[in-house]
């Protein structure tokens, strides 16, 4: 049977991968998926390490992580799923509430597949799936608009050894019912940068992302 661009000899293999554990709730016996989902996880992680590798061949270490991280995330996953019809084939308990578009019981699906695959087919299987999926490897600035603190500490623990982000007010200027805070955020390793904002917490939110933006990233 093919699924995601892979003909599985052993379709137990895929059905396996495919069997999400609330469809136990009418099936105690069944086997569902997050054995494979374990395994896949791993193998997943390595095929977009190799990818990586080998598309940016002048990127540290740091960077790459980042990487792979939004590469192989859960809303990653989801999205690929949700782009290739995965969540139709899913196996669930009777009266089960449709999926959000970005539930990690999907991400989980699709992590399995890819073990499912591994162990029908060896890693050549599991990469058919891998390409298929066709995951993105670039990062956009639009990806951290959201939440620059958070994709700042995520690059900084990435590093080795692991960063932390370190803020500091520099300034507080202009009146007290408006005030204008000054902040810098150093990482060992990636600089620094400042910004200023009505908060202070806004002001730490900009320096990241001034940071982020700085490393071209």
């Amino acid at each position: 049977m093919e699924f995601l661009g892979y003909t599985f000899s052993d379709e137990a293999l895929l059905e396996e991968a495919l069997t999400t554990p609330s469809y136990r709730m009418d099936f105690p016996n069944a086997h569902d998926n997050q054995r494979l989902e374990f395994l896949g996880d791993a193998v997943l992680g390595l095929l977009a390490a190799e990818r990586l590798y080998g598309e940016f061949p002048n990127e540290p270490e740091g960077p790459l992580t980042v990487r792979r991280t939004h590469m192989v995330s859960s809303a990653a996953l989801c999205e690929a799923a949700g782009r290739l019809g995965l969540v139709a084939s899913l196996r669930r308990n009777h009266g089960a509430a449709p999926l959000a578009p970005n539930a990690k019981t999907i991400a989980d699906a699709v992590e399995a597949v890819i073990g499912a695959a591994y162990l029908d087919g060896g890693l050549p299987a599991a990469k058919v799936v891998f390409e298929t999926l066709a995951l993105s490897s670039e990062v956009q600035a639009a990806a951290w608009n959201g939440n620059p603190k958070g994709e700042l500490q995520i690059r900084a623990q990435a590093m080795k050894p692991p960063r932390h982000p370190e803020y500091t007010l520099l300034d507080t200027a202009g009146k007290a019912h408006a005030p204008i805070f000054t902040v810098r955020v150093f990482v060992d390793g990636l600089g620094e940068a400042t910004a200023f904002a009505g908060s202070h917490k806004e002001a730490e939110q900009r320096a990241a992302a001034n940071l982020l933006n700085f490393c071209h990233f």
